[in-house]
């Protein structure tokens, strides 16, 4: 229980609220304060108006030159507070008593205060009095300050005790959401340490009220999903590398014993060194394309982004393939340029090579007679960029699978390539921003690649 409460109070959630409860009951004390202050004040100001109203009652009973009638109203009120609370005094010029229930003596005129020295007032009792001359004679009416303190205890004792009834609700309130804030946190805390112990698929638990730890959660395990995502690419890659780099190694060790045995023999060995050389300059040319695709995947690339022209990316493309596609037996249309297409912000090199990748796998794979045609189109805000062919395409089940590493179609094995083309056209439209369909031309294939416009 102690370890409990001790790591309860370290939290940031229990010390954010034990700060917003202090600053809470600091703004509830200042206020009360002024509240008492000026209630004080006005019960004050209040009773000295009672007073003065009183005096003004009692002093409007004399008549000119007769204090009979001024000294039976001094008595009468006198009579009528027999606990005191309210004192009458009248006395001749010289300080004589004529009337009243106490003596007030040596009192300046108007207000003033004293307590119970003066004889026969009740112990421990502060007064407010008023003095004034009537017809020769000193008038002085005082009241007890006992119902004004009385009234201003309550006042303390009310304050005092929503302070400390408020502060246990604070302090509580705070404890208990704190404790609800830290057992989400714990959470967080234990996905994160499945994760660092090789467990990716662990994912923080969501309470589904789309709050700020939620949204949080969320962006976490989004970024555990492309994790795991990524590791599982990076697992299947290595396990692809180890499958299709298997037979070129084996054909080149089989070369070189080959070309080992003739040497023995003294015979020339200089075609089996070609075709080593062949298939080195093969498994260079895999290795290079994958370290390209891990680069472009890290976003290195990005420091060297502009705004680029993706038509005249095409039309480039297109000159230089033409004559390849027309000595292979098969047409390379004239990119079509759609004139309202407006500029993309991206890698001109990168989208190069994206553009020559898909024309030269059509190139690769289709039959002699098959006509490519290139396209730059706007829709919306996006530009589409196409590469159509009417080959054999690709079987719909299959359209996801060619852009994985080493990932080649069974018709495709007997013709040159590593089967990384694809893979690295996906890796710079990722870059980019931007989507890719394969979409059937019946016959036929077409690989649109959808840019945001910059």
């Amino acid at each position: 229980m102690t370890a409990t409460w001790t790591r309860l109070l370290r939290s940031t959630p229990f010390r954010l609220a034990l700060t917003f409860a202090f600053l809470f009951m600091l703004a509830f004390v200042l206020s009360g304060a002024i509240v008492y202050q000026m209630m004080s004040a006005d019960l004050a100001e209040q009773l000295d108006d009672t007073i003065k109203e009183t005096y003004s009652v009692v002093a409007a009973t004399y008549t000119d030159d007769d204090t009979r009638e001024l000294v039976e109203t001094v008595q009468n009120h006198s009579a009528r507070s027999l606990k005191k609370e309210q004192l009458f005094s009248l006395t001749d010029a010289a300080g004589n008593r004529l009337a009243g229930n106490f003596t007030a003596a040596g009192l300046p005129d108007g207000f003033s205060m004293f307590g119970a020295e003066m004889p026969g007032l009740p112990p421990d009792t502060e007064y407010r009095a008023y003095t004034g001359s009537v017809g020769g004679n000193n008038l002085t009416v005082a009241f007890s300050l006992s119902e004004t303190e009385e009234l201003e205890t309550i006042m303390l004792m009310s304050f005092g005790w929503a302070t400390l009834i408020i502060t246990g609700l604070a302090v509580t309130g705070g404890a208990l959401l704190a404790s609800r804030v830290q057992r989400r946190l714990d959470g967080i805390a234990a996905t994160m340490v499945d994760v660092s112990h090789g467990r990716l698929g662990t994912r923080i638990p969501l309470t589904g009220k789309d709050d700020d730890i939620d949204i949080v959660s969320g962006q976490v395990n989004a970024a555990l999903d492309r994790l795991s995502a990524l590791v599982e690419g990076m697992k299947q890659v290595s396990a692809d590398i180890a499958h299709d780099l298997k037979t070129p190694l084996n054909r080149l060790q089989m070369i070189l014993e080959s070309a080992a045995d003739k040497a023995a023999r003294r015979q020339d060995v200089s075609e089996e060194l070609a075709d080593a050389r062949g298939e080195g300059h093969q498994i260079n040319e895999t290795f290079d394309a994958l370290l390209r695709i891990a680069q472009i995947e890290a976003g290195a690339r990005k420091a060297r982004f502009t705004d680029v022209d993706l038509g005249a990316i095409l039309q480039t493309i297109a000159e230089i393939y033409t004559g390849v596609a027309e000595d292979d037996g098969k047409s390379l249309s004239p990119p079509r340029l759609d004139e309202t297409a407006g500029r993309i912000h991206g890698d001109r090199e990168l989208l190069t090579q994206m553009v020559a990748n898909l024309v030269e796998n059509a190139l690769r794979h289709c039959p002699p007679g098959t006509s490519i045609k290139l396209s730059v189109t706007r829709q919306g805000d996006r530009v589409l960029a196409g590469v159509a062919d009417n080959g054999p395409g690709i079987p719909a089940d299959e359209r996801e699978k060619v852009f994985q590493r080493l990932y080649r179609l069974d018709h495709s094995r007997s013709t040159p390539g590593s089967g990384l083309g694809l893979s690295l056209v996906r890796a710079i439209a990722d870059l980019h921003g931007a989507s890719i369909t394969l979409e059937d031309c019946r016959p036929g294939l077409a690989v649109v690649v959808s840019f945001p416009l910059a």
